[in-house]
């Protein structure tokens, strides 16, 4: 089957929006394709800093004919309705229409529509002007003669060249005929801007992408990669250094490029004084160069990679030394900044806070210092740390947010107040809890070790939770533009490993008046309680990215765990699973599931629950007194266990019950006749209800 080429040159575009891009265009052509009855067998784009490009192979040639009947008004019926019905048909009259018999409604006229299909080269010539006009970019411009016209082309850049055709791989394919601002399709494209700027005439894919190689394009975003970091780490192997992988920035080089080639520079020992991150920060951000390490001691050496789009003459001498001069200026200045900032120390700075503020009904920065400060005392007792250095941690730990290099360079932010801090005669755990207070800031991000990081990252993630509820400031939907969400998975994830249990609900509770002193007792249990359930609903996500079954973790949350710790869910979730997996867990659901059941159809049908101790003196069978001794046991135990979250041992105190309660299924009869007895029978279900909500919800679980 037919085959298309779709290619759009034009100016540079940016290498951020490259890949989103060449996926936009795949998805809107292939999207239109299936919504015109035309299923294809594949298709892949490709972005280059000049073009988008497009190849879907395994098109039909036509679409099919349809045929279709269409239901129109009963014979006989109002004349405005039989003119609408041949006219949305295009019969020239009724009795072009079959009749359509039916005993009960009346008989009513049916259109046989055949619609032929058409050419798939007409259909695209119709659909990929519109998807060129509409394509998203996130920015786009005018230009030229036409620009000031109405409904005149935006693009990211100067749109040059159209290439579109279509045809099977055994012949000469067809241009896609159609014209956008002035531009008409055709079969030419452009090679190197520099090193082979000729017109190239091509066919279809295939001889597109190997005429574009002879012309130093390497169409192939993921090749071009490959090429740059293959070749970067020959260059490095080459002279016994390591580089410095870098995916990011690996990713933005490729989509600056056609034509890759990697030359090594070097930059004066001096600047090796800096720290590294300074150092790559410096030439990342600058030049988009990677940086090499020496692989013995994993410190950066005074050399860097670069990535030219050209193969220069003079083998890149002058590219090198061009890199050289920018980066050399670069780093003088972060040098600077860094020597600098060395002279004053962290505490100096912290007046600045006074005046800068956080949120404008949260106060200033200095204000929330105070308050992470109070809070991290609190939190060090809960993670083991020293009290006092985790007091001093919180003080210094947002003070680098005022030194230069932060300024230059935002995302060093927390590690340079470690490095500025050990300057100063810092304690080691004061000054790394200034870069780990931070963490984690996402799914793949560790969570801090030092006890008094622990409790400072607590304290700094709390403080913005709390502060943002008070204010009433919540994620709704999508939206979340104060991270409340990644900072409560990452309150979670440092509870869950650091085996600390916190409770949300006493966390805001005990805090929240440092915010808003305003606040009643009333409004702040309702602000609590919204607290508690979103702290509920993120620990449900995080334990379902772990692999909790969906159903356990409803089942503990389901209890209500106001007064439950975030570990103790979790810890409950887990003995569960294991008890679940047991023989004598899957026999108890099934019993508890049963008792429930049965519960559920006697409320119902005499409309009230049967709550409250049943009676001794109605039990008649030994069965009856049996389970009701087994209960009071595991109610007793199961409690005690809970009390001090030993809840494997909960379990293993629930599992007494399976053969009473097998025992009663086996020989009671529920629904007795005599009244008394079925209502005490009923309560004596409901008390097998009862003892397993000491740990779950088992009518939650399934199975």
């Amino acid at each position: 089957m037919p085959d298309l080429l779709l290619e759009l040159f034009s100016e540079e575009i940016p290498a951020r929006m490259q890949a989103k891009a060449a996926d936009d265009l795949r998805r809107m052509v292939t999207d239109k394709l299936v919504a015109e009855g035309l299923v294809y067998e594949g298709a892949k784009a490709f972005a280059t800093p000049r073009r988008l490009a497009l190849t879907v192979h395994g098109i039909p040639a036509r679409q099919s004919d349809l045929k279709e009947e269409r239901k129109g008004p009963r014979v006989g019926g109002p004349e405005p309705a039989i003119a609408g019905f041949l006219k949305a048909t295009g019969l020239a009259s009724l009795d072009e229409a079959k009749i359509q018999r039916d005993p009960k409604k009346g008989d009513f006229y049916i259109a046989l529509i055949e619609k032929p299909g058409r050419a798939t080269l007409d259909v695209l010539a119709d659909m990929l002007p519109v998807i060129v006009r509409t394509f998203p970019w996130p920015k786009s411009m005018r230009w030229g003669e036409r620009s000031a016209r109405p409904g005149a082309l935006q693009w990211v850049r100067p749109l040059h060249a159209i290439i579109a055709t279509f045809g099977l791989e055994t012949e000469d394919p067809d241009v896609v005929k159609f014209s956008v601002d002035g531009i008409e399709t055709g079969q030419t494209t452009y090679g190197h801007r520099f090193m082979a700027p000729a017109a190239i005439s091509v066919r279809r894919f295939e001889d597109y992408e190997a005429k574009l190689l002879n012309a130093k394009v390497v169409l192939d975003p993921e090749r071009r990669k490959d090429t740059i970091a293959t070749d970067a780490k020959q260059l490095a192997f080459a002279q016994g250094f390591e580089l410095v992988e870098d995916q990011v920035l690996l990713d933005e080089v490729a989509g600056l490029v056609e034509w890759p080639v990697a030359l090594m520079g070097s930059f004066d020992k001096e600047f090796l004084s800096i720290p590294d991150e300074v150092i790559r920060a410096t030439i990342r951000n600058n030049q988009k160069c990677f940086v090499v390490s020496d692989p013995k001691t994993k410190k950066l050496t005074n050399k860097f990679i670069l990535t030219a789009n050209i193969e220069a003459s003079d083998a890149g001498k002058a590219i090198v030394a061009g890199n050289e001069r920018v980066i050399r200026a670069r780093l003088s200045d972060a040098k600077f900044f860094y020597e600098t900032d060395l002279k004053t120390k962290l505490e100096d700075r912290l007046p600045k806070f006074d005046s800068i503020v956080f949120h404008e009904k949260l106060g200033t920065q200095g204000e929330r210092i105070k308050r992470i400060e109070l809070s991290a005392a609190e939190m060090a007792q809960l993670a083991g740390a020293d009290v006092e250095k985790a007091k001093r941690a919180a003080h210094l730990a947002k003070a680098d947010l005022a030194t230069e290099v932060v300024g230059e360079f935002p995302e060093l932010q927390g590690l340079m107040g470690k490095y500025y801090a050990l300057a100063q005669g810092e304690d080691a755990s004061v000054a790394a809890a200034s870069e780990e207070h931070y963490k984690p800031q996402g799914p793949n991000d560790r969570v801090p070790t030092d006890p008094v990081s622990v409790a400072v990252a607590l304290a700094d993630k709390i403080d913005t939770l709390i502060g943002f509820w008070a204010i009433d400031e919540k994620p709704t939907g999508s939206k979340d533009p104060y991270a409340l969400r990644r900072a409560a998975l990452g309150v979670i994830r440092i509870a869950i490993e650091r085996e600390i249990d916190l409770y949300p609900r006493g966390l805001l509770e005990k805090r929240i008046k440092r915010v808003r002193p305003d606040l009643s007792d009333v409004a702040i249990s309702e602000i609590g309680d919204s607290f508690q359930t979103f702290f509920e609903d993120r620990l449900t996500v995080q334990l379902r990215d772990q692999g909790a079954r969906h159903d356990l973790v409803d089942a503990v949350l389901g209890l209500g765990s106001g007064e439950v710790g975030l570990l103790s869910i979790v810890r409950r979730v887990e003995a569960l699973g294991k008890f679940l997996d047991t023989d004598d867990g899957k026999n108890l659901l099934a019993g508890t599931k049963r008792a429930s059941n049965i519960l559920s159809i006697e409320e119902k049908k005499d409309k009230r629950s049967f709550d409250g101790a049943p009676d001794e003196a109605l039990y008649r069978l030994d069965e009856e007194k049996a389970l009701a001794k087994a209960i009071d046991q595991v109610k007793a135990e199961a409690g005690s266990a809970v009390a001090r979250e030993d809840f494997a041992a909960a379990m293993s105190a629930m599992a007494k019950l399976r053969p009473a309660v097998d025992a009663f299924f086996d020989k009671v009869k529920v629904n007795d006749d005599d009244p008394k007895v079925r209502e005490n029978r009923l309560k004596l279900l409901n008390e097998i209800r009862a003892a397993t909500r000491a740990v779950a919800d088992f009518s939650k679980i399934e199975g």
